[in-house]
């Protein structure tokens, strides 16, 4: 991958996490954290909504050929679930928590978010 290509993604990243902060944010949710790195592994957002922890993946594209959520396939659920539970190690924290998916896609001028509750449930593969 190009330095270019790279740069356009980081920042079409940030301009997703921003949206889904916002729109989030709209419908009660309070932001704990964002971009917290346990290891190698990352979560977008953490929140709390109704007495839950919830971990975020944010995933944004323009024009998508495939909608974004597809992007977050088993290996990166892995990844998020091996990041939230180092966020709860560190936190000392013992709730119920969900992981949920903010897709957002930039299609001819028009930006279309969608916010999968409990989106999906790691499993984990030794």
């Amino acid at each position: 991958m190009n330095t270019e290509n790279a740069n356009n993604n980081k920042l079409t990243g940030q301009k997703g996490e921003e949206l889904a902060v916002n729109f989030l944010e709209k419908k009660g949710y309070k932001i704990l954290d964002s971009n917290f790195i346990s290891g190698k592994y990352e979560i977008d957002l953490i929140l709390e909504f109704e007495a839950k922890l919830i971990f975020v993946e944010v995933k944004t594209r323009h024009n998508a050929k495939v909608e974004p959520e597809f992007a977050v396939n088993k290996s990166k659920q892995q990844h998020i679930a091996r990041a939230a539970e180092g966020y709860m190690r560190f936190k000392k924290l013992n709730k119920e928590i969900r992981f949920d998916i903010i897709a957002i896609n930039h299609a001819n001028g028009i930006t279309e978010i969608t916010h999968f509750i409990d989106a999906f449930y790691p499993i984990y593969y030794k």
